[in-house]
């Protein structure tokens, strides 16, 4: 025979899980400390200084 399950019951499960999955993702992108997001934007401003630093020509045509 077979067994007897509770719609209701699968359903609110699967949300349950949907709902922690996304908790685990904000968890990583929103849950880091304020000193590495300001050591994260100083490395990337940098890169941009640099990045921009090695080009021949800006980008308004002035040399």
């Amino acid at each position: 025979m077979a067994e007897i399950i509770n719609l209701k019951q699968v359903r609110k499960a699967r949300e349950r899980a949907a709902k922690e999955a996304q908790a685990v993702e904000n968890r990583v992108v929103f849950g880091r400390p304020k000193a590495a997001k300001t050591r994260e934007e100083a490395r990337k401003s940098l890169e941009t200084a640099r990045h921009e630093g090695h080009r021949l020509k800006t980008p308004d045509g002035e040399a």
